[in-house]
């Protein structure tokens, strides 16, 4: 019962951040700290987002939304992650010649590039993918290739001693040793698309969330702008906590070591 006790004032400390800033924004627009007109209070917002969500709109925004983040993230989890392993450990000095011009690519702000995206695909769904792609590539290019860098060569020379070949090598001390790394790039890579996503779908787009929160700025409907703006934070956050669980469940030999210790 006492260990139930701490645990609940343990978790109660650590949202009371999120709840006193709920409740100021509750109260300061209603006693005139800020202006309503432009912050409403939260239970306008919440209203808002409930209107939404009883004609079905909302969930046709997230799936929107939702499909093109996890493509454009796919498809940068999938390039990046072999690119990053023949960059890192194949061929590790064309990785060093590399480095310079991948970095300043990655520099590029993606929205920047979405006049040649639009030149190239048009003002349809290839270019919003494409937009959150080049957003998303970056992080995870640079962490599986710093991953790889950062494995201790004394275990793949253990590895080889034991007369392990390459593909067990990989398997089983290169890959174990570089899936944190790969998954601290993968939750960045998510981050970088959210915030991309809402410029990506405000331009050419009918649906999705950035959609709702331009059209709500378009027609001065400020209630329903930052409804959508809470459910595209709370929707990076859930996807943050999975790649979270996920990591956990598939890099399991770092809790059994940190068991053992």
């Amino acid at each position: 019962m006492k260990e139930s006790q701490n645990s609940f004032i343990e978790w109660l400390i650590d949202v009371s951040g999120i709840i006193a800033f709920f409740l100021l924004w509750e109260i300061a627009p209603r006693i005139g700290l800020v202006d309503a007109q432009f912050i409403p209070p939260l239970s306008e917002v919440l209203l808002a987002a409930g209107k939404l969500a009883a004609n079905g709109d909302l969930f046709i925004h997230i799936a929107a939304s939702l499909q093109r983040t996890f493509i454009g993230l796919a498809l940068a989890v999938a390039l990046a992650v072999p690119l990053g392993f023949l960059l890192g450990g194949v061929f590790p000095a064309l990785g060093r010649h590399m480095q310079p011009l991948l970095r300043l690519l990655g520099q590029v702000n993606a929205f920047s590039l979405f006049p040649i995206f639009i030149l190239f695909f048009g003002i349809g769904e290839v270019a919003k993918v494409s937009i959150i792609f080049w957003s998303s590539i970056w992080p995870v290019l640079f962490t599986t290739i710093a991953g790889i860098q950062q494995v201790d060569p004394l275990y793949i020379k253990s590895a080889r001693s034991m007369g392990a070949d390459r593909m067990t090598i990989f398997r089983k001390v290169i890959l174990p040793g570089t899936a944190p790394v790969i998954f601290t790039g993968v939750r960045t890579g998510a981050s970088h698309a959210f915030l991309m996503l809402i410029a990506a779908e405000m331009i050419g787009a009918s649906a999705g969330l950035g959609w709702v929160i331009h059209n709500s700025a378009m027609n001065n409907i400020i209630p329903r702008l930052f409804a959508a703006t809470i459910t595209i934070a709370l929707l990076g956050m859930a996807i943050n906590y999975l790649l979270h669980w996920l990591e956990e469940s598939v890099v399991d030999w770092r809790q059994d070591s940190e068991t053992s210790t």
